[in-house]
């Protein structure tokens, strides 16, 4: 379960601002906050299968958006490939990959 939570923490990262408004506030309270599906439903007054069936089109959409676009996948990539050119220990190149680093977050 903590690792599906962390991928759509990621994916959210990425591509929250691509859902609707409810699908973004649904997926934050599920998934940042840490709410159940009963605490969503009677804080935005929907039915508790309403929550789920929302969380299930935006986790397929979230998904969808990543497989079509990889900017997470992508990411972790290019956090690897710093991390191993940190290993060369050059500090000039320890400098640029600061500088990239930087430009991620």
């Amino acid at each position: 379960m903590i690792e599906k939570t962390e991928e759509m923490n990621a994916l959210l990262d990425a591509y929250e601002m691509l859902l609707t408004d409810k699908q973004r506030e649904i997926m934050s309270l599920y998934y940042k906050e840490d709410f159940s599906l009963s605490e969503i439903a009677e804080e935005l007054s929907v039915s508790r299968a309403a929550v789920n069936d929302h969380i299930k089109r935006s986790t397929h959409v979230l998904q969808d958006y990543e497989k079509k676009l990889r900017l997470v996948k992508n990411y972790e990539t290019r956090m690897e490939i710093y991390d191993k050119i940190k290993k060369v220990s050059n500090e000039e190149i320890l400098l640029l990959i600061e500088q990239l680093e930087s430009l991620e977050n």
